[in-house]
């Protein structure tokens, strides 16, 4: 949780919600409220609709923290029903799936920790990776899939069913983009690896000090890129020519920071020709597929498109109001008209969700606040308590605009619209957003704050890119919201 005080223990919701009648929506001159399409703001205008000069988008998107902000909340897999597109680096070679781990022939203790991590069956990338892992002679894989997808726990098992435990030197490597990403995955090989005790695993990260002219013992080695590179080269802690599979794990955030893509391939160019390559990345945009075509000789690829977020199941609103005190009226003038499971909202700036999350706090709202310069272990702990309904109102920045799935969230509400560095509407954002409503076949409710000519314009130009129409909010439509938010 969050450190001011309101953040840490906040009053039960008041009771008594006021009747739909106290709903006042601030009506505004007939230029704001105009569908027509509104000159362009200039990036000098849009700073003050979003005080662009603290928004967390000042600072670049950080890649690797959302990845572990993901890896540490979920708690299942991500249900996607899209296919696996497999393109095999020999077309005539038959293409094997597996629907139990069973089929994999794996070794007792291995099947045992699988089963022990609440695997029952593979997901669907696993269902096609691991026989391609772990065949003979080993294939070389490129994988695309999202957080949440099994991916970790299919390479994992690949470097423990390839191990030699007799073998008292490093024969995996794995390669990760930052110290605590290599933490997670060492602790998917310390609960999959449980019963087989034999296999040890090692940290080659920064601080990890090992005496001069020691040769590693253990069969696992999980670090980043630079201390792995020296452990091979520099200090020969590692023999590489020894090494059987080498996994380079979260490409698409490995390139994304300076040095490590050079560090990776140098450590690549190190192995033996008859070594293993298994690369993994959430996405691939054409600097990741060229970086995996350098680091993985001779292919297999397999892709699980991330599931396309909609706005179909989503009723979209907007208010009109003239400033930031206003909105916030209008916020509590919805809260009193209609009863809301859980929201999410969005502000564009640290500043303002942290004034609004204490206004909504002395309101009587149970309210969790998630910003970027909280610790990523801090963010994972707002939002489940988030989650188990422990808030339920969470105000946030663009920090918990992707990838967060909460079942109960019936209303997302963008206090402020969301705009790129120049101050155009960023329709990605927006999207993922509100995506965060509407979610598991349910529908689901955005509503838009607006208090400008500017922003009113911003919105219109959203409703154009996703030819979605977004309705006025009026006293006649709580009906309707009413069925949806509750």
């Amino acid at each position: 949780m969050a450190t001011d005080s309101w953040a840490q223990a906040v009053d039960e919701q008041e009771a008594a919600a006021e009747s739909i009648g106290n709903l006042h929506i601030k009506e505004k001159p007939e230029e704001n409220g105009t569908a027509a399409h509104v000159t362009e703001a200039t990036p000098a205008a849009a700073k003050t609709e979003g005080e662009v000069k603290s928004t967390d988008d000042d600072v670049k998107d950080d890649k690797a923290a959302q990845s572990l902000l993901n890896k540490l909340i979920r708690s299942n897999l991500v249900n996607n029903t899209n296919q696996v597109e497999v393109l095999q680096k020999d077309p005539n070679s038959p293409l094997y799936s597996v629907k139990s781990f069973e089929e994999l022939r794996l070794k007792p203790q291995l099947l045992q920790g699988v089963y022990g991590m609440g695997f029952n069956r593979p997901s669907k990338i696993q269902e096609t990776a691991l026989p391609m892992m772990l065949a003979e002679p080993p294939q070389n894989l490129i994988a695309q899939s999202q957080s949440g997808t099994g991916k970790t726990a299919a390479f994992v098992l690949a470097m423990l069913s390839h191990v030699d435990p007799s073998n008292r030197y490093p024969q995996c490597l794995c390669v990760s983009p930052t110290y605590e990403l290599a933490l997670q995955t060492g602790k998917v090989i310390e609960q999959m690896g449980k019963h087989y005790p034999e296999v040890k695993l090692v940290y080659a990260i920064r601080g990890n000090k090992l005496q001069r002219g020691m040769k590693l013992q253990e069969q696992i080695v999980i670090g980043t890129p630079g201390t792995m590179l020296d452990w091979c080269s520099k200090f020969k802690f590692i023999d590489p020519k020894k090494i059987m599979v080498f996994v380079l794990d979260e490409a698409d955030v490995m390139i994304a920071t300076q040095g490590h893509q050079d560090q990776s391939i140098r450590i690549q160019r190190m192995l033996p020709k008859n070594c293993q390559m298994l690369l993994f990345s959430a996405t691939f945009e054409e600097t990741v597929w060229n970086f995996a075509q350098r680091i993985v000789p001779d292919p297999n690829v397999i892709k699980l498109k991330r599931e396309e977020e909609t706005l179909d199941t989503i009723k979209q609103y907007y208010v009109l109001c003239n400033c930031k005190e206003e909105k916030f009226h209008a916020l509590c003038n919805i809260y009193g008209a209609i009863t809301i499971a859980q929201a999410m909202i969005f502000c564009h700036t640290r500043k303002t969700a942290g004034w609004l999350a204490g206004e909504l706090s002395r309101e009587g709202h149970q309210v969790a606040l998630l910003s970027g310069e909280m610790q990523v272990e801090q963010r994972a702990a707002v939002i489940d308590r988030f989650r188990e309904g422990k808030e339920k109102v969470l105000v946030t920045t663009n920090v918990c605009a992707r990838g967060i799935d909460v079942e109960q969230v019936s209303v997302v509400i963008n206090f402020d619209l969301p705009v790129d560095k120049d101050g155009n509407p960023d329709n990605e954002t927006y999207l993922h957003r509100i995506g965060r409503t509407g979610r598991f076949g349910k529908r689901g409710l955005a509503i838009n704050m607006v208090d400008s000519k500017m922003s009113m314009n911003i919105l219109n130009r959203i409703q154009e890119h996703f030819n979605k129409k977004i309705d006025k909010l009026d006293t006649d439509d709580l009906d309707e919201i009413e069925r949806i938010a509750g």
